[in-house]
């Protein structure tokens, strides 16, 4: 169970970063951040409502509260780094963020046997060379380094937190309604102050127009984002949180996936050596 559902989390993640790296082609990024978390927040709520989810309510919540600061902090790093780049030395730093449940994992006592220990291993180095790395060009900017550093710490920060935030189903789904929230609100301060800084809210093409047309995009990004956050969090409280940190993790291979095969972008020599290896360390942590 810990396998199916953290190898979940890794698809709907991946497919949420796709869509929302799609959709930041064409509106401002913080402006897709807080909308899809906004409808994404009120699909939980009603689900909430619907199941009694506020008999949940209780100091665990503060997990969720300390997730939903922490993630788009995390998202606004991680940005900032990729437009000061290069992407291919961001994007594999930024799956390093698995090192922090990981950690958690085993200061909590957990101890993985051979094949899993190998499986972490293979995992994470797949899942940074199916990043693209990029080994050669001008030198990184140390700001662009820290910033990613930043963000994969909140990444992982976000995935140990949220799976601390609540013990029953009904629970989660306050959780995650929390979490939600909490993104709504700094992720809107964010847009406030910049905007009050000179960006742009909206599209300089179609304006509000375009928003609202992408709104189905923008919510099914949001959703895959709460799903995905959900079956993590069962994937940790049923099995190692080693192994669900982990297998979780493969998003980006499923992101570089998804580019070949609907933007037909080719893979790289080096990321497909790293899907090929993520693949080895997922058959490890799942049979070991």
């Amino acid at each position: 169970m810990t396998a199916l559902f953290a190898l979940a989390t890794s698809l709907l993640w991946g497919l949420a970063d796709f869509g929302g790296g799609l959709l930041t082609r064409r509106v401002p990024a913080l402006t897709v951040v807080v909308v899809s978390q906004a409808v994404a927040a009120v699909v939980l709520g009603v689900v909430v409502v619907a199941t009694g989810g506020w008999s949940e309510a209780g100091p665990q919540l503060w997990f969720a509260v300390a997730a939903g600061v922490v993630g788009p902090v995390a998202m606004l790093s991680f940005y900032q780094a990729l437009a000061l780049g290069p992407m291919g030395v961001v994007s594999p730093l930024g799956s390093l963020g698995v090192a922090v449940p990981v950690s958690v994992g085993l200061l909590a006592g957990e101890r993985p046997g051979l094949p899993q220990f190998a499986g972490v291993g293979i995992a994470v180095v797949g899942v940074v060379l199916a990043g693209g790395p990029q080994l050669r060009g001008a030198p990184v900017q140390r700001r662009a380094v820290l910033l990613t550093l930043l963000a994969a710490f909140g990444f992982g920060a976000v995935m140990s937190l949220i799976a601390e935030a609540s013990s029953t189903v009904t629970g989660l789904f306050l959780a995650l309604f929390v979490q939600r929230l909490t993104n709504v609100a700094v992720g809107g301060a964010a847009l406030y102050t910049s905007v009050r800084r000179g960006a742009r809210a909206l599209p300089e093409e179609g304006g509000a127009g375009a928003v609202l047309g992408a709104l189905p995009a923008l919510a099914l990004v949001g959703l895959a984002d709460v799903a995905a956050n959900g079956t993590y969090s069962i994937a940790a409280r049923h099995g190692p949180v080693t192994v669900a940190a982990v297998l979780a993790s493969l998003y980006p291979v499923v992101t570089a996936l998804a580019a070949r095969g609907v933007l037909k972008e080719r893979l790289r020599g080096v990321q497909a050596a790293g899907a090929g290896l993520a693949l080895v360390g997922t058959v490890l942590l799942a049979t070991g």
